[in-house]
């Protein structure tokens, strides 16, 4: 489903990290993320272009 909606447990689970991670990165922007009713959601597809845009980086960082 193209234009699904994670919450924050579902995230940590999927990048294989704390839920804490997760809050704090979102809290800082670093992660693409937005609030409903308090809460933090994410879509699927934003997740999934953050993960290979950190592959990217990691790539460019690894060149010089």
């Amino acid at each position: 489903m193209p234009d699904e909606i994670l919450t924050l447990p579902e995230v940590a689970q999927l990048l294989k990290v704390a839920e804490k991670t997760v809050y704090t990165m979102a809290q800082k922007s670093q992660l693409p993320a937005f609030k409903v009713g308090g809460q933090w959601r994410f879509q699927r597809v934003d997740i999934d272009l953050w993960i290979e845009q950190q592959k990217a980086n990691a790539r460019d960082e690894g060149e010089r």
